[in-house]
Order: structure tokens, then C-alpha cells, then sequence
């Protein structure tokens, strides 16, 4: 007997090929038949009307410290997410020693934008030491599938402690490096992942320790992670063009393809975008693989005054930002604070033009009840009908919402012709999705709605892609390129990770914030519209778009889940 029969669906496999009706038998967490399957089931799914399709693979979050807390990874998994990879950016909780874990608590609350009382109070600091042991803490407590790099800033800072800052560790230092790398590719890593973007400031406003490191120190990690079947790299570059060489280095040192990101993909960026993927075609002519992460989903940032990640970038106005929440309050009332903030506008790089036009901001969320009106709408529509200047406007808003108005500025790429340009990108060989970060930057990135908009908005409603391509881009194509065993795509004998959802509905749901993080700290998050039921290995862990409690997750180890 059957565990699970999906009966009557639409079967798109993720290869590509065209959709066709049929039943898909499950047994033992595996696809066993697809087909007209007569056998009887335990559990009959009707899928009539809906589409069957391989679950998705998300190949860059930041769930790293949620899992501890939140072992169903949400919201990825009701977005159709069933694998999840985490330990990007070189920004890991493993290995470590006792007395670094305020100092990585501190990095990723400045750089990947987790409050810091829910790392405090979510992650049970202390109970390992080696990435061995933390891997130990989540086997067998995931609801759908999860593996995770070995990160650059984590193994500098445990081995060279407070040094981990210096441009020239020793030899020893070196060896020690390795040594660690060696030990969580061992345990199960899925490779190493680090990162040089100039954004990526740990808890001091000093560059992470990743960013330090030589092209030697690089090169010897590499090399290491190459030891290990199954194993990638993912890397964030200063700049593609400036580092395009390192890259290509880095991928030959190891045998294995490297993956960086973020590709922006508007029509404004096209030179650029060309200059950046012939990086690829450089490491193909020199016996490399080098591929471009791009985020498929609305290039939509969210701000916020009560956290300030983002605006505290902004000119004159980090001070400002730092104040205690009650003081802040206070100084955003005073006329000469607003002066000193708009003259610091004046002064911004053009190239965070989005964020500079506050007059552009859009109020998604607001908490006063004065306020809720003014939902949907843009900043300077709300002054005009006050007769104020636009930057008064927002400051009334925001101080009336106790600083947690969710504001929107305009969307980067949102013209029919960008999203054309971006949609034919895709296509290209050199380009794999994702770049959700879902996990981090709780107040600022909704990105982990990717997989419904592609589905809703970019198949249905635009038709710039088929069912058929847009389900290969999320599934297949991430699996094949992190070499993940029997994921990607519904064949008789894989794993039976399978989405089923309608696909005259599916959609994101409205971005809204919930205070459920540890502590009682705010996240964005939306529900998905569409998706009927999602397994992992075998198991239902959504029936009717919610969690069914049920934990099947793989725990995926390089070597033994890829290849």
C-alpha cells in the first residue's frame, strides 16, 4: 500500500517539459510510481485542477539561527520552499568558542539585520562548540530540508579571536583555518561561503573578518573544501569586474563551481550585467564554474524607524538612528534634527536613489489609528493633501506609529519593460535563482515571497515565462548546480518533496509585520495564496496552506545528500 497518492494533478517534473495529467504514488518518503497508479493509499490527495510539481530549492538564506527556534522555517516552506541552504555570506553560529558568541550575535544583528534579543534568547549559545555539534542540535527536529556552508567570518574569529581583524594571520593561524574548514566539511558542510562586500560590517561598524583575508588565505580554503565530494562555494565580491579573477582563482583552487551574488537585473544595469556574466564565460575558458545568484521577485526593499537598518546608512543620520527608541522619538519631532537629516539626503549616494526620494515612500503598514487610512499610499500624495513638505509628512507619520510604520520606497526595476528584460535574463545558463535571505533582514526583505510571485504574477499574469520554465528555474536547476541527490525534480526513486498548488491563484499574500520572533521582536512575513499541500520526504507538512506539525526534514551533509 501506498503512503500518499496525489491523484488527478497537472504533473509539471521540473526538467522542463511540458505539464501532463497523472497520479503520483508515494512510499517510504519516495516517489514510487507517476502514472495511472491503481494502488491503494493510506492518505488520497485530489489534486484535479492543481499542479504537481517537484518542491522548491532556496540555495540562499539565513536560517542559521531561526532554526533553533522555528524548525519549520517559515515562511519559506509555505511559499512551496521544501529545501532550504543556509550558511551563506560567511556568516555562521558553528564552529565557536563560549566566548565569541556575543561577538557573532552582535554581527549578524548589524549585518544580516536579527534582533539581537532574539539571538540572545532563541539560540542555545553554549551547547556546542564544533559545527559537528551543531549540526547534532538539528538533526531530526526540521520540518522540511535544510543544509548549511561552513563560513569564512566564523572559523577566522575562532581561531584568531580578537585578531580575527588582521590582515596577516600566521602560518599557524593559517593551518588552524584549515583545519577547521576541514572539520565541518567533514561533519556535513556543503561547502564554504564567505563574503567581501563593502556592506558587511560587524557589531563595531568594522569589516567582518571575512573581508580581511588574502588571496593566499582564500586560495588554501579553497582548496580544502575541494577535498570533499559534493561541496560549492558561494562568495559576495567587492565588485564583479574588480574581483572576477579572484573568483575564477577561487573556483579552479577547489574543482568546484562558485556562486556569487547578488546579479541586479534591470535594463539600466544591461552593460553591467553583460560585463558581469562574462566572468562565467572566462572561468568555462579556464577550466572553472562561476554562476550568478539573482533574486526573481520584486526588487522591493521595506524601512523601518524603529529599527533604522538601512537609514542609519544615510548621511548625518547614523547618530540619530542609534538613539534609545523614546529619544529618538523625541529628536524626530525637533525641527533641527528634520534639517540636519534633509541636508543629509541632499548629500547621498546617487546610487541608493530609492531610499533617498522619501517623498516616493510608500506606507504598507501602519499601527496608529489615525494612520490606517494613509495605508497604499505614497508619502508625497498624503503631504499635497496637508500642504506640508514631504519629509514633515513622513516624520508625523512614523512618530504617530511609535516608529513602526512599514515604508516602501519604489520599487527598483518595476516597469513592464524591466521585468521583460529580467524574465529573458533568467533564460541564461549563467544565472541560478534564489537570493531570498530569508532568515535575515526581518524588517527590511520580503524576499522569501520569490517562488509564488514567479508563479502568480511573472506565469499568469505577465506570461513571460511558462509553468513549465518557471518551475524548472526553482526546483531542477539550483538542485543540479548544488548537486543535491534525488531532489529537483519528480522521478520514480527521489525523494518526494512535492508542492501541489493551483495555479489560477497562487500568489504572495499581503507583507504584513508579527511580533513572534524570541523577545517578542517584529519580522515581515506573508502567507501564500495557492499552495494546497507540501511534502517532504513523503510526509505532509501543509494540507490546506497550513502547517500540519509534522517533521520530516532532512538534515542534507555534503557527500552523503549531494554530489
Amino acid at each position: 500500500m501506498l503512503d500518499q497518492l496525489i491523484k488527478g494533478g497537472t504533473v509539471v517534473d521540473g526538467s522542463g517539459a511540458e505539464g501532463y495529467r497523472a497520479d503520483v504514488g508515494i512510499r517510504d518518503g519516495r516517489i514510487v510510481a507517476i502514472g495511472d497508479v491503481e494502488e491503494q493509499a493510506a492518505h488520497v490527495v485530489d489534486a484535479d485542477g492543481l499542479v504537481v510539481a517537484p518542491g522548491f530549492i532556496d540555495v540562499h538564506t539565513h536560517y542559521d539561527a531561526q532554526v533553533h527556534w522555528d524548525p519549520a522555517l517559515t515562511p519559506s516552506c509555505q511559499h512551496g520552499i521544501t529545501t532550504v541552504l543556509g550558511g551563506n555570506c560567511g556568516f555562521t553560529i558553528a564552529p565557536i568558542a563560549d566566548e565569541h558568541a556575543d561577538y557573532l550575535m552582535r554581527m549578524l544583528a548589524r549585518v544580516e539585520g536579527m534582533p539581537l534579543e532574539s539571538l540572545e534568547q532563541g539560540v542555545p549559545w553554549g551547547s556546542w562548540r564544533t559545527y559537528d555539534e551543531w549540526l547534532g542540535r538539528i538533526e531530526g527536529t526540521l520540518a522540511i530540508n535544510a543544509g548549511f556552508m561552513a563560513g569564512h567570518s566564523a572559523i577566522r574569529r575562532v581561531v584568531m579571536g580578537d585578531d580575527a581583524l588582521d590582515a596577516n594571520p600566521s602560518e599557524a593561524q593559517l593551518q588552524a583555518m584549515e583545519t577547521e574548514l576541514r572539520r565541518a566539511l567533514a561533519a556535513g558542510a556543503l561547502g564554504f561561503s564567505s563574503s567581501n562586500g563593502k556592506s558587511h560590517l560587524d557589531g563595531d561598524n568594522q569589516p567582518v573578518p571575512s573581508r580581511w583575508a588574502s588571496d593566499d588565505e582564500f586560495m588554501r580554503l579553497c582548496r580544502v573544501t575541494g577535498e570533499f565530494p559534493g561541496t560549492s562555494l558561494v562568495y559576495i565580491p567587492n565588485g564583479v569586474a574588480r574581483e572576477g579573477a579572484r573568483m575564477i582563482a577561487m573556483s579552479a583552487a577547489a574543482g568546484r563551481q562558485l556562486n556569487w551574488n547578488v546579479l541586479v537585473l534591470t535594463p539600466a544595469r544591461a552593460e553591467a550585467v553583460d560585463e558581469e556574466l562574462e566572468v562565467s564565460d572566462t572561468a568555462a575558458q579556464q577550466g572553472a564554474s562561476v554562476y550568478a545568484l539573482a533574486c526573481p521577485g520584486p526588487l522591493l526593499t521595506r524601512r523601518s524607524f524603529f529599527t533604522g537598518f538601512g537609514l542609519n546608512a544615510l548621511p548625518d543620520w547614523a547618530p540619530i538612528i542609534a538613539l534609545p527608541v523614546p529619544e529618538r522619538l523625541e529628536a524626530l519631532k525637533r525641527p533641527d534634527v528634520r534639517h540636519t537629516m534633509r541636508e543629509g539626503i541632499k548629500r547621498g549616494d546617487i546610487r541608493n536613489a530609492e531610499l533617498l526620494d522619501y517623498a516616493g515612500y510608500t506606507i504598507e503598514e501602519a499601527f496608529a489609528p489615525e494612520n490606517q487610512a494613509l495605508v497604499g499610499r505614497d508619502v508625497a500624495s498624503i503631504a499635497a493633501e496637508r500642504g506640508q513638505e514631504p519629509f514633515d509628512t513622513l516624520m508625523d507619520i512614523v512618530i504617530a506609529d511609535g516608529l513602526r510604520t512599514t515604508l516602501v520606497p519604489r520599487e527598483i526595476g518595476g516597469s513592464d519593460e524591466a521585468w521583460e528584460y529580467r524574465a529573458k535574463m533568467w533564460r541564461d545558463r549563467r544565472i541560478v535563482l534564489g537570493a531570498s535571505d530569508a532568515g535575515a533582514h526581518l524588517d527590511m526583505l520580503a524576499f522569501f515571497i520569490y517562488t509564488t510571485h514567479l508563479l502568480g504574477d511573472i506565469v499568469r499574469e505577465r506570461q513571460l515565462l511558462t509553468l513549465e520554465e518557471a518551475v524548472h528555474m526553482i526546483s531542477d536547476v539550483p538542485a543540479r548546480l548544488y548537486g543535491l541527490r534525488g531532489r529537483g525534480r519528480l522521478e520514480e526513486g527521489w525523494q518526494a518533496d512535492v508542492v501541489v498548488f493551483d495555479p489560477e491563484t497562487i500568489a504572495p499574500g499581503p507583507v504584513v509585520t508579527r511580533n513572534d520572533l524570541p523577545g517578542g521582536a517584529p519580522r515581515l512575513y506573508a502567507d501564500a495564496i495557492g499552495i494546497e499541500h507540501l511534502f517532504v520526504n513523503g510526509a505532509e507538512v501543509l494540507e490546506s496552506g497550513k502547517l500540519t506539525g509534522a517533521h520530516p526534514g532532512t538534515l542534507i551533509r555534503s557527500g552523503r545528500d549531494t554530489q
